[in-house]
This record gives C-alpha cells, sequence and structure tokens, in this order.
C-alpha cells in the first residue's frame, strides 16, 4: 500500500488518525502509529503543559511517526509550537487558520506540515504556502466543519484536479470501503476521526462512546454556522440551540448560550443531556467499541477485499 502519504509519514498504511479535541491523547495516537498507521494527538483541548506530557508519554509508548493536530485558533499557539519544537515533534497538522502563519515556522525546524481545508481555495492557498499535503475534509465530518457544505466525493475530486502535493480525504470515511471510493476518487490517503472516538484508546468518555455506537441516519446536525460550524448528535443542548435559533438569535447570545468547556462536558466528562457531542454522520455505521488496532487492521482488510471484488 506504499505511495506518496505513507513515504511523507514514514508509515505502513495511508491511514491518519484525526486529532480530534478530547478524544485524541497520547494512548489514541500510539495505538494507531503501532498498528500502522499514522496517530496525532489533539492539542485543541489541551494546555501546553499537558500537551508537552501527552508528547512525551506517545514517545514513549511507540517507535513509529506520529504528530500533534493544532487548531491555530488556540489562545496560546506559540507556546503550543515551541513545546512542539522543544519536544522534537516531527509532523504536525494545523487547521483552523491561515496556513501561512505557521508553515515557514515549522518547516524550518524539518517539521512536516500538513493543513485540513474545507475547499479548493484554501487547498491552493495552504499549497502556495508551502505545506507537504492538505486534507480536504468534506460536510459529512464531526466537530467543526467548513462554512460550504461541500460533500467528501464532490469535494476531493475537485482539489485533486487543482493540488500538485499530496491530498488526504476526510469526512464520512469509518471502513475499508470508503477508503478505497475516497482514493479512487483522486485521495492519497484518508483521515479517519469518529471511528476511532469508539475505540478503547480514545480518552473519550465511556457515556460518548456508547452514544456514537447507538448513532442513527440522521442523528447529527451541522449547527452554530454563525460563530464555528459544528456537526453534533441531537440531544437536550441540541434542542434548545435550536429553540433559540426560533427567536433569530444574535452571534452574542449564541456564544452566551454555548458558554465554556460545552465540549469537554459533553465527550470528556459524559455529559450526555447539556454537553456538546462532536461526531461525524459516519456515525451510523460504527456499531462496536474495539481497540484501535483492531480498527486498523479492519479497514485495511476490507480494504484490500474491495479492492479485489472489483479489479
Amino acid at each position: 500500500m506504499e505511495n506518496s502519504i505513507t513515504k511523507l509519514f514514514n508509515i505502513k498504511y495511508p491511514i491518519i488518525q484525526a486529532g480530534m479535541v478530547w478524544n485524541s491523547g497520547w494512548r489514541l495516537a500510539s495505538a494507531v502509529s503501532n498498528a500502522g498507521g499514522l496517530g496525532l494527538i489533539g492539542a485543541g483541548s489541551m494546555y501546553p503543559d499537558v500537551l508537552r506530557e501527552h508528547i512525551q508519554k506517545c514517545k514513549k509508548a511507540t517507535q513509529k511517526p506520529f504528530g500533534v493536530n493544532v487548531p491555530m485558533l488556540y489562545p496560546n499557539i506559540e507556546e503550543i509550537m515551541q513545546i512542539i519544537v522543544e519536544e522534537g515533534v516531527k509532523i504536525v497538522f494545523t487547521s483552523a487558520g491561515n496556513p501561512k502563519t505557521w508553515t515557514s515556522f515549522l518547516k524550518e525546524k524539518g517539521i512536516t506540515v500538513v493543513h485540513v481545508v474545507s475547499s479548493v481555495a484554501f487547498a491552493l492557498k495552504s499549497e502556495l504556502a508551502g505545506v507537504d499535503a492538505v486534507v480536504a475534509e468534506g460536510f459529512e465530518a464531526g466537530g467543526h466543519n467548513g462554512r460550504e457544505e461541500t460533500t467528501t466525493f464532490t469535494l476531493i475530486p475537485m482539489v485533486k484536479e487543482k493540488l500538485k502535493i499530496p491530498l488526504i480525504a476526510a469526512g464520512g470515511i469509518a471502513t475499508g470501503r470508503g477508503m478505497l471510493a475516497a482514493m479512487v476518487l483522486g485521495a492519497d490517503g484518508v483521515q479517519i476521526g469518529s471511528r476511532f472516538v469508539a475505540s478503547n484508546e480514545s480518552s473519550a468518555h465511556i457515556n460518548f462512546k456508547e452514544k456514537v455506537v447507538n448513532t442513527q441516519d440522521g442523528d447529527t446536525l451541522l449547527t452554530l454556522k454563525e460563530l464555528a460550524p459544528v456537526r453534533l448528535i441531537k440531544n437536550k443542548f441540541f434542542n434548545e440551540l435550536q429553540d433559540l435559533y426560533k427567536q433569530c438569535p444574535t452571534a452574542e447570545q449564541l456564544k452566551e448560550k454555548l458558554g465554556r468547556s460545552r465540549a469537554k462536558k459533553g465527550m470528556f466528562e459524559g455529559d450526555l443531556d447539556d454537553g456538546e457531542l462532536e461526531i461525524g454522520q459516519i456515525a451510523g455505521l460504527i456499531h462496536e467499541i474495539k481497540p484501535a488496532a483492531e480498527i486498523v487492521k479492519e479497514i485495511v482488510d476490507e480494504f484490500n477485499e474491495a479492492k479485489k471484488s472489483f479489479c
């Protein structure tokens, strides 16, 4: 399965575990890396000293490559980047911001840089900024999402048509068949988030993991587009948001309703009523919590079988 992505990251399979807030600690990242994929620590929900601890523990838990995902809207971004350099992290995925801001700094330190985008325009801007690869994430994805609402299977071929650097597909991919479909459309690899939420090593609360495996078609919806679009499982908090929308709220009223630590409350602390439950539409195909290594093997085996049946 060697290609431009496996060569870029020095990994066995072109499978990247997304760096999701409150889900992607060192246990998950190291488990995915040890299984032949690329594990990512999600810095978006970590204070700088917590991130340093996770990087150090990940280095002890795996000899394989791993990386850190950094949302660039993070308030302690300078300190986060310095820790990444000090700890010798070799791969960084950036998101939620201008790729020009940190790409040159990271590249000068010998770090491989990948940026997450939701449109052709931002993919091209990322390429011009000097990133080594791009993750194109479709509307199906969980968590914070693009405003364009472009689906993955529409976005991937459009980005591939314009891009010269390696392309990673994300959003709505959790199976080997999904991986094959994305690669047929032009992706060189896939980034998978939701499937790894429901893993033994995910740092998510067991309540949230069980909620994910019980989620069905139509149970998630994109909301809060006036702030930062986010795909959520429908629950008490979500329904209260919908009631607020009937009153034509201002952005400030939405911020007040959202409050602080809403995602932590839902995904990390397991409050299924008042918490923010971020997951992708593909959750309808996730039926079991299992070790990350088994998930990787399952995806690879299904990919190979599907590929044989179409050749």
